[in-house]
């Protein structure tokens, strides 16, 4: 695509970003100085952050020189349903170390939340860079699907002419259950194949601690599946952004892919709700987790529940409360694992670590549980983040809520603001969405005034057994303050003239407030009857 077209397609996409921000404030794009580099997030991408961003995969399939004509980035994630969802999305028009360190910055500063615990990139050196300077506590993960891929681009001849070498070399890198099993059977790959000399090969053995399964399955990244392979980096938009994508058509199949996964997760929300799966085994722990659980959370749980039964625990030593236990399948000993159990906490680590990659409790925990008449999960093994009510935490669970509001009614105001947003947003999708909305709004109302009321204690306006009307709480602290002695009096008076300055000051950030919220309701209502002629127009046509 050449720069005259790119150009114009930036053009394209930031009109619409400026567009979606009137018709949103909830709505954030930012633009790199010089550079041209763009990024944007709606609230629910940000709102998808506080729910599971405890790993995100920086997906840059469609960087230009890659036969994608848009030079196209996005932040994404796994929902408990383990489907990819959205935290937001960039143009990289320009490719440095201080272009993607800014464009984590802007990322970051958007979701308004601390970094991941870890991250999933395409292996290239500036953005590995930037990741360490911006993300320094957070764990670094190459993606393993995209190193395959190129390794066969680089060794195409190799591939051809053995097709076993492929199968051997997926074996070594995610069966390999140790480092040193890793080694040995990376030596003899290399040597088999006469690789000793092969420059792509030594530089990913160099970062073979950020891709290879042995090194980084300690870190959660949240894929239910262990399939590798069967993974993507860029799932999110795969099926709607291609070669032929332009940047005129970018955005038309970039809001396409995310109507398109945020009806699959309701379905998903609505199956796992509504139906119950089928049980394969009389245990209380199997109908616990089916409880619990979504579908595709559960299936793998399941899976594992059942290869328990080929899977028996042998004790290998004792100490008082704690026991080693050696799990492996019928037949294969060698292939066994190693879990450690504290029968006093009801606790288990083993040397698989399924439940530290991937947040679901593995096969030979769950076989130790039932050597030892375990009968239910602890809830350490059960992540919330794989729940059904994974969205539906309480405000005291609320990652921002507690500290931020003690520290500023500010910012108190902007989550409720970004609340109410996301709200307007979706009761103004119909007629029928917009009366269930308000009246929702009525109900809510309502239960506010009475919070309100009740933490203030009684209001003007109500009475006294005398019939007087009840005094509000400032006329309550200056009738006590006219019976004290003087200096009393007078430091009281000047503690009630400092409260009322403050009151005011509120007051005024409230009205200020409250015209922002008018002002954006109103654009709202604007955009509604925009919609409603449309229709209108087009019932007409």
């Amino acid at each position: 695509m050449s720069e005259r077209t790119l150009g114009s397609g930036v053009e394209h996409v930031l009109n619409y970003l400026k567009r979606r921000q009137l018709e949103n404030p909830g709505f954030l794009y930012a633009m790199e100085d010089d550079c041209g580099n763009v990024f944007w997030a709606d609230p629910t991408c940000r709102l998808n952050y506080t729910y599971f961003g405890d790993t995100v995969v920086f997906d840059t399939m469609y960087r230009r020189g890659k036969r994608y004509q848009v030079p196209f980035a996005a932040f994404t994630g796994f929902n408990h349903h383990g489907q990819p969802l959205l935290f937001g999305c960039a143009l990289i028009l320009n490719e440095s170390e201080s272009s993607f360190a800014w464009l984590f910055h802007t990322w970051l500063q958007a979701m308004s939340a601390p970094p991941p615990p870890s991250i999933t990139v395409e292996p290239d050196r500036l953005i590995q860079v930037a990741v360490s300077q911006v993300f320094c506590q957070t764990r670094l993960r190459f993606s393993q699907p995209l190193i395959f891929k190129e390794t066969e681009e680089k060794l195409a001849h190799l591939y051809q002419s053995h097709p076993s070498f492929e199968s051997e070399f997926i074996n070594c890198v995610t069966e390999t259950e140790t480092a040193a099993e890793f080694e040995a059977s990376w030596d003899i790959l290399v040597r088999r194949y006469y690789l000793q000399d092969n420059d792509w090969l030594q530089s990913i053995y160099n970062a073979r601690q950020q891709w290879v399964r042995v090194f980084i399955r300690d870190a959660f990244y949240g894929e239910l599946s262990t399939n590798e392979e069967s993974s993507s980096l860029n799932s999110f938009f795969q099926g709607f952004v291609d070669a032929s994508t332009t940047m005129q058509t970018l955005i038309q199949q970039h809001d396409k892919a995310i109507d398109s996964w945020r009806e699959k997760e309701l379905k998903a929300d609505y199956e796992a709700i509504h139906s119950t799966p089928v049980m394969k085994t009389p245990s209380p722990m199997e109908k616990q987790a089916a409880s619990l659980y979504t579908r595709a959370a559960f299936n793998k749980f399941q899976d594992e529940f059942v290869e328990t039964l080929a899977n028996p625990a042998s004790r290998i030593s004792d100490s008082g409360t704690h026991t080693t236990y050696r799990v492996a399948k019928f037949g294969e000993v060698h292939k066994g694992h190693t879990v450690n159990f504290d029968a006093l906490e009801v606790k288990a680590i083993c040397s698989c670590q399924m439940f530290e990659y991937s947040g679901i409790i593995c096969r030979h925990i769950l076989a130790v549980f039932r050597a030892n008449n375990v009968s239910t999960l602890p809830s350490r093994y059960l992540l919330r983040r794989w729940t059904k009510s994974a969205k539906t935490r309480g405000i005291e669970e609320q990652p921002e809520f507690s500290n931020s509001c003690q520290e500023s009614l500010t910012v108190c105001f902007n989550n409720l603001r970004q609340e109410a947003t996301k709200y307007v947003e979706e009761g103004a999708k119909s007629i029928q969405i917009y009366k269930v909305a308000m009246d929702a709004l009525d109900e809510a109302a309502k239960k506010v005034v009475a919070a309100s009321n009740k933490f203030r204690g009684a209001t003007p306006g109500t009475t006294l057994p005398n019939g007087d009307p009840y005094p509000s709480e400032e006329a309550r602290e200056t009738t006590s303050a006219m019976n004290l002695p003087g200096g009393e009096k007078e430091r009281t008076i000047l503690e009630l003239t400092t409260e009322l300055e403050r009151t005011g000051q509120r007051c005024e950030v409230y009205r200020a407030n409250l015209l922002s919220i008018l002002r954006d309701m109103e654009e709202q209502k604007f955009q509604l009857s925009l919609k409603v002629q449309t229709a209108r127009l087009s019932l007409k046509e």
